[in-house]
């Protein structure tokens, strides 16, 4: 099982979260009450469908031997309201030189990226308290 850890720093909201030995910083917006010091785990979602589909399609490109050029991926989310679900719009760019076979593959492969199936499908949570 893979880990992921946030502590409270001084301040407000803001977290330093680390994993696999890299550290990022989460916080709130300054008008929800945080200092703005890093994107809130809402983005943090975002970020993390974005850059997967991206390496995704990227590392399926590479395996096929296929020169696709840059790829970029845009995630615009609504978060969700009472009574309906978190909308994700994703965008990818690719180079319109792609041969049309190419990106329609490409579109499938960006649907099948780990942080989309799990968005998308049944996740379970075990959760605990520890008192330190």
């Amino acid at each position: 099982m893979r880990t992921a850890t946030a502590r409270r720093q001084n301040g407000s909201y803001k977290h330093r979260v680390t994993v696999r030995g890299h550290t990022l910083t989460v916080d709130e917006p300054e008008d929800e009450g945080g200092e703005d010091a890093g994107p809130d785990p809402q983005e943090m979602l975002a970020v993390s469908l974005s850059s997967c589909v991206a390496i995704t399609v990227e590392m399926y490109a590479t395996r096929k031997g296929w020169n696709i050029g840059d790829v970029e991926c845009e995630v615009e989310y609504e978060p969700a309201q009472r009574g309906s679900p978190t909308k994700f719009h994703l965008t990818l760019r690719l180079p319109k030189e792609l041969p049309e076979d190419q990106r329609d593959r490409l579109m499938q492969i960006a649907a099948k990226c780990p942080v989309h199936r799990t968005l998308e499908g049944e996740v379970m949570f075990e959760e605990e308290l520890e008192l330190t």
